[in-house]
């Protein structure tokens, strides 16, 4: 079993980590405290023209298709200097999948191509209700055909790049007598649409740059030729094609902790108490070792998910075996690495209280913990029966 990245998986991850530590690190602190989201977008520009916004993406929709294991490095990379770039990274390349993978030939025209070359700064998913989160089969946004358009009502919470996508990915049930998860389809919708509103900005524990918002749909007309795949037929779209999306989440964490960890060993090499460095302590030795060998754990499950997807093969369990373990991980490595900076990792001075911040969410969004653990316990258990 060969492990070693591909020359061209090698060249994306070296590229973007060049871009991340001259682009983006020395731009995310003061976008945290919310500085200039000017430089925020103009970084996600220059993602695009890098080919980071459609890497498992075929060429003539202006992807670069790179495959999904080069989609897992790229994120781990960007997400080690900005979670918030990172995130709309993952979002948009997933976005841009769904469209690719369910879309007619001219939705994959009007769309893929804008959010590949970055004249739409991000494109975005509108899955999550209020009450309708872990389980978006009890969504209740509806749309209902009326002559040669749709007609859309209700609102969706926790978007992100909600107030920036050029595109929505619109979740709805068109048939509220199926059965519960059956009568779902989903639509493409532009902001500009005539009864779209985008509601307000959470203000949200970590990953301040990206924009997380409410969207409401108040008698919402869009065009008949907005609906994407088959009619009622969403919600396997939601359990099924953004499996994908775990991988870039997974990923997210995975830097995310990797960065903490870099910090705070670093750190240990310089600081010195007792008469002796950090780092010649086995109580951090021990923490050095055990987040890192977590860390790499979680790199070696994201790989083997993102290998069987590009194969073709199922990864939906795997996919949740990485995502549940590497954004648990990266959570645990920012614990350990304020451990380590002591006093100092809960200040601003250091970049780790951020770290811990953006950590934070990535057992959250794309599924939480809970809800990894219940796929793959469902998926074992069918292999068994």
């Amino acid at each position: 079993m060969n492990l070693d990245l591909t020359e061209e998986q090698k060249l994306i991850q070296d590229t973007a980590k060049e871009f991340a530590v001259a682009e983006l690190e020395p731009a995310a602190a003061a976008l945290d405290q919310g500085g200039d989201d000017t430089i925020f977008y103009e970084n996600l520009k220059k993602l695009a023209e890098l080919g980071f916004m459609g890497l498992n993406i075929q060429d003539q929709y202006g992807g670069a298709e790179a495959g999904s294991i080069a989609f897992s490095v790229a994120l781990t990379e960007i997400a080690r200097a900005c979670a918030s770039t990172a995130v709309t990274v993952s979002v948009n390349n997933m976005v841009c999948e769904v469209i690719q993978a369910l879309g007619n030939e001219e939705q994959k025209m009007a769309y893929i191509s804008k959010i590949c070359s970055g004249e739409y700064p991000a494109g975005a998913f509108a899955l999550t209700e209020p009450g309708a989160g872990s389980d978006p089969a009890g969504m209740t946004t509806t749309a209902v055909r009326d002559g040669n358009e749709w007609v859309l009502n209700g609102s969706k919470i926790f978007i992100t790049s909600g107030s920036c996508a050029g595109v929505f990915v619109v979740w709805a049930v068109t048939d509220p007598d199926a059965k519960k998860g059956k009568g779902i389809s989903l639509f493409l919708v532009e902001p500009g649409a005539k009864g779209f509103e985008i509601g307000r900005k959470e203000e949200k524990m970590g990953q301040h740059a990206s924009a997380t918002n409410e969207i409401i749909f108040q008698d919402c007309r869009i065009p008949e030729t907005a609906l994407m795949g088959k009619l009622n037929d969403g919600f396997r779209v939601a359990v099924s094609e953004l499996a994908g999306g775990r991988i870039g989440i997974g990923s997210l964490g995975l830097g995310i902790g990797l960065a903490a960890m870099d910090m705070a060993t670093g750190y240990s090499l310089e600081r010195s108490q007792f008469g002796k460095k950090l780092s010649q302590m086995q109580a951090i030795q021990w923490k050095i070792a055990d987040s890192y060998t977590e860390l790499e754990a979680g790199r070696l499950l994201l790989m083997n998910a993102a290998f069987k997807k590009e194969q073709g093969k199922s990864f939906a369990k795997e996919a949740s075996m990485a995502k549940v373990f590497a954004t648990e991980a990266g959570n645990k490595a920012c614990y350990e690495a304020m451990q380590i900076l002591g006093g100092y990792g809960y200040t601003s001075e250091f970049p780790i209280e951020r770290y811990t911040r953006d950590a934070r969410v990535t057992t959250i969004y794309e599924g939480t913990s809970e809800i990894q653990r219940l796929i793959i316990s469902r998926a074992i258990l069918n292999e068994f029966s």
